[in-house]
């Protein structure tokens, strides 16, 4: 046995409710209860689509960081190779063979510094920002570095 309920609807959803009950198959019990029903499912998706809409919005910035990252990446690289290309003297044809072998002894130190930074969790980018960071950190902040002056003086 069903419960029955008598709720009060406007009248413009009374029409439309005696309306589709005039279809085969149909009451207004079927109706309203099939309304009820899709109600109670739209909730939960609600519910679904703002913890998708949360993890989205956290993807968002976590990318844009990644991006911002990319690019600091990029402009580091570019920088160095125009300084590089611009200091670097050309290498005299008798020594190119010296300098080509310098240079592949130099570029293996490189690739094993970088895995073992990676490996060992040492990032030297990172480093030397936080002590770039750590050193421009105003004086204000640090009474001490007053010579002896109080900071309210």
């Amino acid at each position: 046995m069903k419960p029955r309920i008598q709720p009060y609807i406007s009248p413009e959803n009374y029409h439309s409710l005696k309306a589709m009950a005039k279809r085969p198959g149909l009451s207004e019990s079927v109706i309203v209860d099939r309304a009820l029903t899709a109600y109670r499912a739209g909730e939960a998706e609600n519910k679904r689509e703002a913890a998708i809409n949360r993890r989205l919005d956290r993807l968002t910035r976590q990318f844009g960081r990644i991006e911002r990252d990319n690019l600091v990446i990029a402009e580091t690289l570019a920088t160095f190779v125009h300084y590089f290309l611009t200091v670097t003297p050309p290498v005299p044809a008798n020594q190119v063979e010296a300098a080509r072998a310098k240079g592949d002894m130099r570029f293996d130190l490189f690739v094993r510094q970088v895995a073992e930074a990676l490996r060992s969790g040492q990032r030297i980018l990172q480093n030397a920002v936080e002590d770039v960071t750590a050193e421009a950190a105003p004086l204000e902040t640090h009474p001490e570095h007053l010579n002896g002056e109080r900071a309210d003086a």
